[in-house]
């Protein structure tokens, strides 16, 4: 298998990049169209997808190491976000943190580590869940970080070995 992946890094990186700027987009639909307002971690997360599918686009240019490290430390943080956003929303009613400004607030008014603190730690809109074709928004993001962030690693670490083809 790695064999046959390592024959077209170039053009894998580019259709998993342009996988997370789909997602990103569906996203931004669910939003627009559908009238789902992210909380605080999506943006963060829709953020480590823009950042895995920059990685990856590095990874057309120059498919190796590098792209693969990349791709895993976005899709780590991606995994991360998106399973402190499953705990918040597995928490009892009563455990749930208070919602809190919004985050276009939070980075007007305090220092970007700060606002990173506070979002991590949750609000309660972090807790509320919307499902999409039957699992939860983060249940998705989750697979997809694994999926995405595995192929990109496995491609760029296959490429790393191999003589690269266009």
């Amino acid at each position: 298998m790695m064999h046959g992946l390592a024959r077209h890094p170039r053009r894998l990186n580019l259709l998993l990049s342009l996988a997370c700027l789909a997602l990103v987009a569906i996203a931004v639909s669910l939003e627009a169209i559908g009238g789902m307002e992210p909380c605080p971690l999506c943006v963060f997360q829709r953020v480590a997808f823009l950042a895995m599918g920059a990685a990856l686009l590095l990874g057309v240019f120059i498919p190796g190491r590098l792209a693969a490290g990349l791709t895993g430390l976005a899709g780590l943080a991606g995994i991360g976000l998106a399973w402190r956003h499953l705990w918040l929303q597995s928490l009892p009613a009563d455990q749930v943190p208070a919602c809190g400004p919004g985050l276009d607030y939070l980075l007007d008014a305090f220092p970007l580590t700060e606002v990173v603190d506070m979002v991590l730690s949750g609000s309660g809109e972090c807790a509320e869940v919307d499902y999409v074709l039957g699992l939860s928004i983060p249940v998705w993001t989750l697979f997809a970080y694994i999926g995405i962030a595995g192929l990109g690693i496995i491609v760029n670490e296959a490429a790393r070995r191999r003589p690269i083809a266009a």
